[in-house]
């Protein structure tokens, strides 16, 4: 735990720091951007409600659904199982229910904004007719299928100038805030070098693992049987813009979809979102020039349980280059393996000069060795407490305020994760050249950017 001197401290009051030279650090540190009101809310009164639409109410979705709902007006729901809907029509009866959003989108005029909680393979897909119709829209993690869907959703969010939010929740709490305080202060000097890694294990991995890791799931094929789909649950729908295959229950309910690479890209992209999502805040980092990872054999049709993908980072500003490496499941970085940090299960260090680093998590952070920090005093906090991350982005909404994870800042983010796994499945060091969306050293690559979608399924 972090010594008195470096133990976490709040933010009391929300409103206190929203000065203008805070603001306008916290613009600069976050690389939010500005974001300009629809017409029609330009001016609007704080205490009016929104009228939102939520595509995805099942799961992740009716959290979502229920904090959009406690202050504003849910008018539509759309959803693939039927059981779903009935649930969420129980607590807003008032709403129109939709199986397939693209038939929702023929309301459009019936709402201000759009809540996507999807399956990952069609975020995209639910997402961009609400840029494109000048919608506010909050989606969920990670923010596309695969990095060409990411640009494309960057760019027509830039275009709409509408509020955007990822659903990186705890990019909200304080913890993040203070830890990115204290590397833009200088805390441990320069960065040159950081060190993500998560403890969850779960897709392609030995018996022996899975049963270490208590993934009881343990997918090691794709079943050649199926099952009746269940009633009230259009397959078809759920299946989307990704090939078909027969309903099996090793792809729904729940998350077990995210570890087949045709519907998800494994813990990279959904536990990268939140873990990569610091050292991308503190560190202002957006494109990588290359990208080099390393793990198991890469199995054609599961995302593994561990591996590991190491990013090279040009100078920004006068910021050093910047090694990042994030590692998942077994995978670990040396100084943990040899017991030179505090042995937490998920972590991010930042390794500053002359020995001091940071070491974070959700909830609490550390600066080491400690007895070189007895003394230290904080910089004084300069990071406004977040209003709650579904709170900033209606306040957004309404006022044209920025979000800490908006669509700019948060697809550079999914890019990067998404090219860790198209490293890891093509097995040599890409090259990348985010201008022009291309891997320079080999055309391997080009199959994992972006795909080919099911028939009657376009992405434009």
């Amino acid at each position: 735990m972090p010594s008195k001197s470096t133990r976490i401290r709040s933010v009391t009051n929300p409103l206190s720091y929203y000065s203008r030279r805070s603001f306008t650090r916290l613009l600069a540190g976050s690389a939010l951007g500005a974001l300009t009101a629809p017409a029609f809310l330009r001016g609007q009164n704080l205490n009016s409600k929104l009228n939102v639409a939520v595509i995805g109410v099942g799961g992740r979705g009716g959290g979502n659904l229920a904090e959009v709902g406690k202050s504003d007006n849910i008018v539509a729901i759309c959803d693939v199982a039927e059981s779903s809907l009935d649930a969420a029509q129980k607590k807003f009866p008032q709403s129109r229910r939709f199986n397939d959003f693209r038939k929702l989108y023929e309301i459009e005029k019936q709402f201000d904004a759009v809540v996507v909680s999807t399956c990952e393979h069609t975020h995209a897909f639910a997402t961009l007719p609400a840029l494109k119709l000048g919608k506010h829209v909050y989606c969920e993690k990670p923010l596309t299928y695969n990095v060409w869907e990411a640009r494309v959703i960057r760019e027509a969010a830039n275009a709409a100038k509408v509020a955007t939010q990822m659903g990186t929740q705890i990019h909200a709490g304080e913890n993040y805030r203070r830890v990115v305080e204290l590397v833009q202060s200088n805390a441990i000097g320069p960065i040159s070098e950081v060190h993500v890694w998560v403890g969850r294990a779960w897709g392609w991995q030995s018996a022996a693992a899975a049963e270490r890791h208590h993934d009881i799931v343990n997918l090691r094929e794709r079943p050649t049987d199926s099952a009746p789909v269940p009633n009230g649950l259009d397959w078809d729908l759920w299946i989307g813009p990704a090939p078909f295959r027969p309903f099996h229950s090793v792809y729904y309910p729940g998350p077990k979809w995210y570890r087949w690479w045709d519907f998800g890209n494994g813990t990279m992209s959904d536990l990268g979102s939140h873990w990569n999502d610091l050292p991308f805040w503190a560190l202002n980092l957006q494109a990588p020039l290359s990208i080099e990872a390393g793990g198991p054999p890469p199995h054609p049709e599961i995302a593994p349980a561990s591996m590991h993908a190491t990013y090279e980072y040009g100078a920004r500003g006068d910021k050093p280059p910047l090694r990042l490496t994030w590692y998942q499941g077994e995978d670990k970085p040396g100084i943990w393996s040899s017991r030179g940090i505090p042995q937490w299960e998920s972590g991010v260090l930042f390794v500053g000069t002359q020995g001091r680093m940071l070491l974070a998590d959700y909830e609490k952070h550390v600066l080491l060795p400690e007895k070189n920090f007895i003394d230290f005093t904080r910089p004084a906090p300069f990071i406004p407490k977040s209003l709650g991350h579904h709170e900033e982005w209606i306040h957004a909404c309404k006022t044209g305020a920025p979000t800490t994870c908006n669509f700019n800042y948060a697809g550079y983010l999914t890019e990067a994760n998404h090219l860790g796994n198209v490293a890891y499945r093509v097995g040599k060091k890409l090259e990348w050249d985010s201008k022009n969306l291309v891997v320079t050293n080999t055309n391997t690559a080009e199959k994992y950017l972006r795909r080919e979608y099911r028939k009657g399924w376009t992405l434009a």
